[in-house]
């Protein structure tokens, strides 16, 4: 008998049972995850991300994907004639810009998205930021001393859209642009902070950023470094330490928001690991960084 099953298909059920803990504490729970980065842009990882969303959402877990679309974006400007320009990772937007990235994200991006998770059984719906007053933004003011444009600053968050979809069995895929209820302009939204507020609101379980690092690293020359934990005290002095520093900043900054205002974790994973999430969420070592506020035990 244990010939004819196989040792490769005992092995997967030995997987998939010490999977299942982790699948009863998650049931019912809602878990933001921020998609960008190389995941959006290689095939083979797009579909290993997408797999991993259908999945949770087929074990009873309501997830919410909140995208970016910066390559996408800036391929449409390079066809126009314009060059893209950040400050600090932050894109400088211009009237000109504003109507692309509206055109990006609420557009192509949105839709490819939704069609592959449903392409693989899963059941998604659309939404930008704008649809329905889902996200509400002001100008962000400088940044570092640079006016960046049309681009916002979330103060509210419509999370009765979110959670009809969630409830109804929907994966709500949000595209990050917001609106201006005042005077009607819109604005482009960082993603990680659109994912951090969006995670508050809903009082999420958890919150994953899928990133092309492996995680906060104490040598960012050294993969092997990896923090596989740190708690909202850590990071003054891992700033401090210079450990935590440019581009990572903003991104524990929104995890930093999110835990210590009601969600349960924040992790910043690797997006250009095969179903990175799956293996953050269902096994005890993980594969990135797990931002928490100290008091509460992982399985």
């Amino acid at each position: 008998m244990f010939n004819r099953i196989g040792e490769k298909n005992i092995k997967r059920a030995e997987i998939l049972s010490q999977a299942l803990p982790y699948i009863q504490q998650f049931f019912g729970k809602t878990i933001v995850v921020k998609y960008g980065g190389n995941a959006m842009i290689n095939d083979e990882l797009k579909n290993s991300v997408i797999k991993d969303i259908v999945m949770l959402n087929c074990v009873g877990i309501k997830v919410v994907v909140v995208h970016g679309g910066g390559p996408e974006i800036n391929n449409m400007l390079e066809k126009i004639g314009k060059e893209g320009k950040f400050v600090n990772g932050l894109r400088v937007t211009d009237r000109e810009t504003i109507d692309i990235v509206q055109m990006v994200l609420a557009g192509k991006v949105n839709k490819d998205i939704v069609a592959l998770i449903n392409q693989m059984g899963g059941n998604a719906i659309g939404l930008s930021g704008i649809d329905g007053n889902l996200l509400m933004a002001e100008k962000l003011e400088k940044h570092d001393g640079v006016d960046l444009g049309y681009v916002g600053e979330i103060y509210n968050v419509n999370k009765d859209i979110i959670e009809h979809n969630l409830n109804g069995g929907y994966i709500p895929v949000i595209s990050t642009i917001a609106l201006n209820k005042r005077d009607g302009q819109v604005y482009n939204i960082n993603a990680d902070s659109a994912a951090a507020k969006i995670s508050v609101k809903l009082n999420a379980e958890k919150l994953i950023l899928l990133t092309d690092v492996p995680g906060i690293l104490e040598d960012i020359n050294e993969p092997e470094s990896l923090i596989p934990e740190i708690n909202l005290n850590d990071i003054a002095r891992l700033k401090e330490k210079g450990i935590i520093k440019g581009g990572m900043i903003p991104k524990v900054d929104c995890c930093l928001e999110a835990v210590s205002e009601g969600v349960g974790k924040a992790h910043i994973i690797d997006g250009r690991l095969p179903h990175s999430i799956l293996l953050e969420l269902f096994s005890q070592e993980g594969v990135g960084t797990m931002i928490t506020n100290g008091s509460v035990q992982e399985l």
